[in-house]
């Protein structure tokens, strides 16, 4: 198991701290690291991913296993159909889907805990983030399905959720939310470097010493995910083999990319469908050319990111699933110039680091540290969050 050291006490860290909170006794270096589950499934709904991370919640890091696991296929199918539903998902109740969906994490944890052989006993925390069914962040709105209290309840473990809510009500874009735990893991690295999740929407962290900047990027696998759903039935472009075999519509992708958002200073973020109603385009070509088409377009989105740091960095490591696809690993090194590679050539684990830092982000919040910076989600100050349920 690999420990990663780093510190956080900068001017957009804590440093700045004590002024939203009473400042903690001990110091950082002497706090004692914790075990805390982090679960999340995320806007591709490939599954509920559940892993472990020992943590003081600042300096210390100790990524441990994780498992993933399936939604039951009615209820993905029944939140696929809710967010191209995007009023519903803002103004409907939806209490019977919350309760199934935290149903599942519970038993995605379960099974996790079986699995490994790690007892109630040794877990402090769970970081649960819940489902996202819509996030507009310019209405400081974002709404994540799942019942933080039942969770707590039915495991018996202190259960922090609601981690977005007071970023947005603070006027913050609510993501993304994993810089502060990349920081953590690239202190050991050369820097600058970008880490690039690929998951349903993609987004970045430039770390550079003391600086940390994150934003989405625009479309990850979202778009090539639900085309090839549409066209071939399948759930995903396996490897980018479509893609790969397809001629790109350059003109299409030059109409996607003077999309405003790609000039928009960050941060920013996006909901997963933003992109949808644009990229109808692709509807006229053939199912490689689109696939093509729609893969270039993630591609040139990445590149966009560059426009928004301060020194073009010498690394990018990829994590999320899109950095299993060989097509958009090749375009992004073509394009990039620089090395691309996924996390696994540092030794993490990109099937499992959002799922680690909400396990790293739920011990910050009960220790009242920042979980989201003005450079990371534009909020005012570094800003804490979260809401714990303690077990009965």
């Amino acid at each position: 198991m690999v420990q990663y050291h780093t510190t956080l006490d900068h001017p957009l860290g804590c440093a700045m701290v004590k002024t939203n909170q009473t400042k903690p006794e001990m110091q950082m270096s002497d706090r004692s690291t914790v075990k805390a589950i982090g679960v999340i499934s995320g806007t591709s709904m490939d599954g509920i991913d559940v892993s472990i991370v020992d943590t003081d919640g600042d300096t210390l890091v100790k990524p441990g296993l994780g498992r993933t696991f399936s939604y039951p296929d009615n209820l993905r199918r029944t939140l696929q159909a809710l967010i191209a539903e995007p009023a519903q998902a803002q103004s409907e109740p939806l209490e019977d889907l919350e309760r199934d969906v935290t149903e599942a994490h519970i038993a995605a944890i379960r099974r996790f805990m079986e699995e490994t052989g790690i007892g109630a006993a040794e877990v402090k925390l769970i970081g649960f983030h819940g489902q996202t069914v819509y996030h507009r962040p310019e209405i400081r709105f974002t709404r994540q399905l799942g019942l933080g209290d039942k969770v707590a309840e039915a495991l018996g473990i202190d259960t922090v959720y609601r981690f977005r809510h007071a970023d947005v009500a603070s006027g913050g874009e609510g993501a993304p939310f994993v810089p502060l735990y990349h920081r953590a893991l690239a202190s050991n690295l050369q820097q600058p470097i970008m880490i690039l999740n690929l998951g349903g929407v993609g987004n970045v962290t430039y770390i550079d010493g003391d600086v940390v900047i994150a934003f989405d990027t625009g479309p990850a696998s979202a778009l090539l995910d639900d085309f090839v759903l549409r066209r071939r039935g399948m759930s995903y472009d396996e490897n980018g083999q479509l893609a790969a075999s397809g001629r790109i519509d350059q003109k299409l992708v030059s109409v996607f990319m003077q999309n405003p958002f790609f000039d928009r200073p960050a941060p920013k973020s996006l909901d997963r469908q933003d992109f949808h109603a644009r990229a109808k385009g692709v509807e006229a070509l053939s199912d490689e050319d689109g696939a093509a088409t729609l893969a270039e377009f993630t591609v040139q989105s990445v590149v966009a990111a560059l426009r928004h740091v301060p020194r073009a960095p010498q690394r990018w490591l990829v994590t999320g699933g899109g950095r299993r696809n060989a097509h958009f690993m090749k375009r992004l090194r073509e394009e990039l110039g620089v090395a691309v590679d996924p996390v696994e050539s540092v030794g993490w684990d990109g099937d499992f680091l959002e799922a680690q830092a909400f396990g790293y982000l739920a011990v910050r919040s009960t220790l009242g540290l920042p979980l989201s910076l003005p450079t990371t989600t534009g909020v005012p100050h570094p800003m804490p969050g979260g809401e714990l349920h303690r077990a009965a």
